[in-house]
């Protein structure tokens, strides 16, 4: 076991727990300082001197001097040679001559069996993985096949490796299309996806090469721990075994954290990072329903300012002195938990919030009378998450839906503390500049920039702002009419919501424009209508889910028209989503163009500087030619603050799940 861990070892392992994972070690002071100087001063000033991607550049040469030889080997002779990879690695471990050695077989492998090889692009990039690194590769450099390098290389010297996507559907595409290069190494690979019972999860796990969402692995992880309660270390386990006993050990789906490979690293390591993940229990019926309807009705009865402040920003609302004594005056008839202070005042306060801060296809969308959340950062439906602390029993009720049961808590976890469990953790995405700092800062992860196979042709049109939200739809209407009805180009329109994807998809209606809608409402035929969106003259309406893990092709004739359009039709609260939606055009090489059409009304600007934005409006109603420079500081500024005010809260998380690491029982330390 210590030779198979020093091939990736990096740090202790925990002790006590029934397979191999990284033990967490909380910083102290001189760490703290240490990482504070290397953050600002070290690293900024190595950034200038030094191309990071320098590192990456040596495996290029170490790869290709080998495959002149293995191009005149048969199909048997490079299986025979992938075996003994096992015993070389095992000894060596990740040397740099060895890598380029199996990289230059998996290159060769995949040429025979995919069609085509790696880009050196590719294999720096599979190096940095290898090394525990996050890269980031702009969107259409083939981050997928990059990550076959490290995944074979690894599963070669026997080690299990994951590779993790952002949904079931990527998941099992990855597998399905890379099977064919790992059948030939003599590697095993399978997919999780949401609903499969665990002796098939258990077997997939088993294989050399598992993909699978965060979500599934995060909560198969759970799962484990609380299966095996508290005495769960390997030896507990053995003597169990031996003594005859019915093996606890036996219901494990994971077999080790050893290797993982995380693809959109930005989405799961920050955007899916503010909200922990919890294992929980049905406990039976209640009388939830009758006491929603309740605290809903209180709730609609306040007045706001008078009774209870809204903070859009920290997306909080808090109850006045005045509130809580028109609270306590309208309760003073009512039984059970009214007649609790804290309970009624907490109720309503959720109560507020749904009716407030949550509205329906924008936070959530409402299918076969469930309420789904969608993920605000990617725009699809996450159907097995919920709200806690009643607030979805809350929202269901409000909508007319039938509360689901009460739960409670088993396990919880935050995707920062597992991720950090890994004995080597690596990441790749097409957006991590902005969030270098905190990665390296919470996963101990580098960015690392790939630079591009081929020079990027993307042409950016300038950005175009409007006093109103029906301004900005009709500019983006008549924009969308010359880009695709006289001059036959694609155009892809992305939307922050459900809502308005629908508002701009009726509006366009009005205008007679053809187009197809990508939203929550059609995450299944997601892969169908992107298909599409690169034909002549299509017009497709998305949320931000087209910008992750998806792939548009350009038809016969787009790329002379000047290729696939995007237009952004509201910022983001991070610039990383942006980029990413800009990043679906001019993709290897292509040729594309993209524009911001956006409006003073949009949440960014209201809820993160509502006084900056009044100003600029008025400003810019008085001389139009003040736009673009008030518009960049309008961004500038709202994104900084949703940025920072979104991190704070990811490290708030961080810090509370740590304290209540003991609180729930989780193979004897709690999670």
């Amino acid at each position: 076991m210590s030779r198979t861990l020093i091939l990736t070892g990096l740090g202790d392992l925990a002790p006590g727990r029934p397979y191999a994972e990284r033990a967490e070690k909380s910083p102290g002071p001189h760490d703290i300082a240490a990482e504070f100087l290397l953050a600002n001063i070290v690293r900024p000033i190595r950034r200038v001197l030094w191309d990071p991607a320098r590192e990456l550049r040596p495996i290029v040469t170490a790869t290709r001097r080998h495959e002149a030889t293995l191009r005149q080997e048969s199909d048997a002779a490079l299986a025979v040679r992938a075996a003994g990879f096992r015993a070389r690695l095992r000894q060596q471990g990740f040397t740099l001559p060895l890598a380029g050695a199996c990289f230059a077989l998996i290159g060769e492998a995949a040429a025979r069996t995919l069609g085509h090889r790696h880009y050196d692009s590719q294999l720096m990039a599979g190096w940095g993985l290898l090394r525990g690194r996050l890269i980031e590769m702009a969107t259409g450099e083939g981050k997928t096949f990059a990550a076959t390098l490290p995944a074979c290389t690894v599963a070669l010297a026997g080690l299990p490796v994951h590779v993790v996507t952002v949904n079931d559907y990527l998941a099992r595409r990855g597998a399905a299309e890379m099977e064919p290069l790992y059948r030939f190494l003599g590697l095993t690979v399978g997919a999780v996806v949401q609903g499969m019972p665990p002796a098939e999860r258990r077997d997939i796990y088993g294989r050399s090469i598992s993909y699978c969402t965060n979500k599934e692995l995060a909560f198969d992880y759970l799962r484990d721990g609380v299966a095996l309660s508290d005495r769960a270390s390997r030896l507990h386990l053995s003597l169990e075994r031996l003594r005859g006993l019915a093996v606890r050990g036996d219901r494990l789906v994971l077999r080790g954290l050893y290797f993982v490979i995380v693809d959109e690293a930005d989405s799961v390591f920050i955007d899916e990072a503010r909200t922990p993940l919890i294992l929980s229990a049905s406990v039976g019926p209640g009388d939830d329903k009758a006491v929603c309807e309740q605290a809903l009705t209180l709730a609609g009865a306040l007045t706001a300012i008078q009774d209870y402040v809204v903070n859009l920003a920290l997306r909080d609302v808090m109850l006045t002195d005045d509130g809580r004594a028109a609270l306590t005056e309208r309760t003073l008839t009512l039984a059970g938990v009214w007649t609790s202070v804290r309970t009624r005042e907490e109720l309503v306060t959720q109560a507020l919030t749904a009716l407030i801060l949550f509205r329906r296809d924008e936070h959530y969308v409402v299918a076969e009378d469930k309420i789904q959340i969608v993920d605000e950062s990617t725009g699809r439906v996450m159907p097995d998450r919920s709200w806690e602390r009643g607030l979805h029993q809350l929202i269901e009720v409000k909508e007319g839906c039938e509360p689901t049961e009460r739960r409670e808590t088993l396990a919880k976890i935050t995707y920062q503390r597992l991720f950090r469990r890994y004995v080597r953790l690596s990441g790749m995405t097409g957006t991590a500049s902005e969030v270098a700092r905190e990665i390296r800062s919470v996963y101990e992860l580098d960015v690392i920039r790939v630079p591009l196979h081929r020079p990027s042709r993307r042409r950016y049109a300038p950005v175009r702002v409007w006093p109103s939200n029906a301004a900005k739809w009709n500019d983006i209407a008549a924009t969308v009419i010359r880009l695709a009805g006289r001059e036959g180009r694609p155009v892809l329109i992305g939307t922050r919501s459900v809502r308005a994807s629908e508002e701009l998809s009726a509006v366009l209606t009005t205008h007679g424009v053809a187009h197809t809608l990508l939203n929550a409402r059609q995450d299944n035929e997601e892969a169908q209508i992107v298909a599409r969106a690169g034909q002549p003259a299509q017009v497709t309406v998305a949320t931000n889910m087209a910008g992750r893990g998806t792939d548009i092709r350009l038809g016969a004739g787009v790329a002379e028209r000047g290729g696939l359009f995007v237009i952004l039709s509201e910022y983001h609260d991070s610039r990383r989503i942006d980029r990413q939606l800009f990043g679906r055009c001019a993709r290897q090489g292509d040729p594309g163009g993209c524009q911001a059409i956006v409006s003073f009304q949009d949440d960014i600007f209201r809820v993160n500087v509502p006084f900056l934005t009044d100003v600029a409006q008025r400003l810019t109603a008085f001389n139009k030619w003040l736009s673009p420079l008030l518009l960049r500081l309008l961004r500038h500024s709202a994104q900084r603050a949703a940025e920072r005010r979104n991190s704070a809260e990811r490290m708030r998380n961080l810090r509370l799940d740590g304290r209540q690491a003991r609180m729930l029982a989780f193979s004897g330390r709690g999670e």
